[in-house]
């Protein structure tokens, strides 16, 4: 069994319900002591500024702000550094706990023994 999760996810408010999901499933494996990382890609990449998970909406799911706020609490949240330059976002934009890596530390997280990855 997998003892770790990464979950890439690519969407935002252009797909809120793809997105809404990575975040619920990241932040329930986090509440059942999985060791979580989430990485924010494409129009997720907005989530890494301050404000931004709280401007998010959809009916009927857990607001945003608090389920990345559980995943910061006991998790890793990292930002593509592409996304993240397409979007003129820099270390000093981002809150606090995010960090911005590449494409190098994202395959060496998923392939590290007992990962199992998700991409929404």
């Amino acid at each position: 069994m997998a003892n770790k999760l990464v979950i890439k996810v690519t969407s935002g408010a252009d797909a809120p319900e793809r997105c809404s999901q990575a975040f619920t499933v990241a932040a329930v494996a986090v509440a059942s002591g999985v060791e979580v990382s989430v990485w924010l890609t494409g129009e997720s990449a907005w989530f890494a500024l301050p404000g931004r998970a709280a401007e998010f909406e959809l009916p009927h799911a857990a607001p945003l702000q608090d389920l990345l706020e559980s995943v910061l609490s006991a998790g890793r949240v990292t930002l593509c550094t592409q996304c993240a330059v397409r979007r003129d976002i820099g270390e000093a934009d981002v809150i606090e706990g995010v960090r911005i890596a590449g494409a190098q530390v994202f395959v060496q997280e998923v392939m590290a023994d007992g990962t199992q990855a998700l991409v929404y």
